[in-house]
């Protein structure tokens, strides 16, 4: 492994993951970057579970899909694992997948027909929350090393923060997005139907628990109505 390579490479990714504007534009750097940073990955994605459903974001292939909605399936597998806040582990790898396994039993089998030889899946946690699993496959097996597991635990550290300092900044975004369109909302009301402030944000509130809808979508069917139907 050439450290001093990685560490370069490592360097720039962090400038190019502080770039991104968009958290999915954050999500598939840190995808690529493990594609491209540790050797003998074919292909990554980012797996987040949520209760036993499970969500693939920025896969790079296929089969990482794949894989992950199989892990959901069959609710075993080391990326399924590596998600899950109630386990201690944080790192999990199966060197060789055409080896007899001794964990997950059933997934192994099954992912090995999609074409994985090894994998690796890391969490990515913060100090505060912890976000979901970077996982990482190689076609062929024995590929994946000790070096290789260092070199994806480096990667998901600096990939954790990114992904937590995006998905902020998203939803600060969204946030400002939506009370913008609540006021224009509520504009749109006051002026319709001659009403106080506080009087359409109650005409708002008492459409979206009738409906059972949320506020902003609520605000939304407003705005592109004009009011006519409010």
């Amino acid at each position: 492994m050439d450290w001093q390579g990685f560490a370069r490479h490592m360097a720039s990714m962090a400038r190019d993951l502080l770039a991104e504007h968009t958290l999915d534009a954050t999500l598939e750097q840190i995808s690529r970057s493990a594609v491209e940073l540790v050797e003998g990955c074919d292909a990554s994605g980012i797996l987040v579970l949520r209760g036993d459903r499970v969500t693939s974001l920025a896969p790079t292939d296929q089969f990482v899909t794949d894989s992950d909605h199989l892990q959901e399936a069959l609710r075993e597998g080391p990326c399924f694992d590596a998600a899950r806040p109630d386990r201690p582990e944080r790192v999990f790898r199966i060197p060789d997948l055409t080896a007899p396994p001794e964990r997950w039993t059933r997934f192994v089998p099954r992912c090995r027909d999609l074409g994985v030889g090894s994998m690796m899946g890391f969490l990515l946690y913060t100090r505060d929350e912890e976000l979901g699993a970077l996982n990482m496959y190689s076609r062929k097996p024995g590929v994946f090393t000790e070096d290789s597991e260092t070199a994806g635990w480096l990667l998901a550290s600096h990939a954790a923060v990114a992904f937590a300092t995006a998905r902020t900044d998203e939803q600060m975004r969204e946030a400002v997005a939506t009370r913008h369109l609540i006021g224009e909302a509520m504009g749109i009301l006051m002026g319709r139907h001659h009403v106080s402030e506080d009087q359409a944000f109650d005409l708002l509130r008492t459409r979206s628990q009738r409906t059972n809808t949320k506020l902003r979508d609520v605000a939304r069917q407003i705005c592109e109505a004009g009011g006519a139907e409010s």
